[in-house]
């Protein structure tokens, strides 16, 4: 999961670094676990935009993956480690025993031709899924259930894991990939091991271009708008203060450095330690 640089023939390849695939075993995807993604352009029901700064970009499927890991007592064995468009991470494709094939998020070490199982008699090896009632104290994890059935919803992104620090009767206590430590049911299943792809987030564009490819369009700041257009806007030249830019929030009222989340959230009451401490 090495990056590769590229010599500087054209400015874009400059400071460019990008995976190098090598993990990859196949360009072409299980056509049973493929369904059309429709794009919506960051427009709602009544064409207007809704979410800023999306559009264009390269067609895509998407890959049906198997969150839940609720095929329990029955091995399968890795035929594949594939791209996947819609995540940062890689995909491995199972086929079980009974011919049924099903993608999981590829975590760091698994090899093509491993035996991978789901269920409480699972060992604790990369891959596998089990309850954190069954895991061993300090395992890494990922792939966690918030509600026992309700599949996998915490540390899915490329080089995310999370560890299993201690249980307190029904209550598991799990170090989330923020430092934030937080409570789970002990019946809720997670999958050994760390998300691959760790080297993702030193990956360097090199252009705009590509991110246009990614479905991504430009980003105009509120400074450089006018007052009409944004809480930021207006001023003479480049005004840090007056002329219509008196407070940094955005056009929904978010001022920058302030606290986000509710005061009263029903799940703090899951929160052991916040991860700001």
């Amino acid at each position: 999961m090495a990056l590769k640089t590229f010599k500087p023939f054209t400015p874009s390849n400059r400071f460019k670094e990008l995976p190098s695939f090598e993990e990859i075993t196949t360009n072409k995807p299980e056509k049973s676990l493929l369904e059309p993604k429709k794009r919506s352009g960051g427009r709602n029901n009544q064409g207007r935009i809704t979410c800023r700064h999306i559009g264009g970009g390269h067609k895509k499927k998407y890959r049906v993956i198997d969150f839940k890991r609720r095929k329990l007592d029955a091995s399968a064995e890795v035929k594949t480690i594939e791209y996947d468009p819609n995540r940062t991470c890689r995909i491995a494709l199972l086929e079980y025993t009974d011919g049924e094939k099903r993608y999981i998020l590829a975590p760091v070490g698994i090899e093509v031709g491993q035996t991978i199982t789901n269920g409480p008699e699972s060992a604790p090896k990369v891959g596998n899924a089990m309850p954190l009632a069954n895991i061993p104290l300090g395992t890494v994890i990922h792939n966690i259930e918030v509600v026992p059935g309700g599949g996998g919803k915490i540390a899915r992104a490329a080089g995310q894991q999370a560890t299993l620090s201690n249980r307190e009767g029904q209550n598991a206590l799990v170090k989330m990939p923020s430092g934030e430590i937080r409570k789970f049911n002990t019946n809720c299943y997670a999958t050994i091991g760390q998300v691959g792809n760790i080297t993702h987030s030193n990956e360097v564009s090199g252009k705009a271009g590509r991110t246009r490819w990614q479905g991504v369009r430009p980003t105009v700041r509120g400074m450089c708008m006018n007052p009409v257009d944004h809480p930021n806007g207006g001023g003479e030249g480049k005004s840090k203060s007056g002329g219509g830019r008196q407070h940094l929030k955005s056009p929904w009222g978010h001022v920058k450095g302030q606290k986000t989340r509710a005061k009263r959230k029903h799940s703090d009451k899951f929160i052991v330690e916040r991860r700001k401490k």
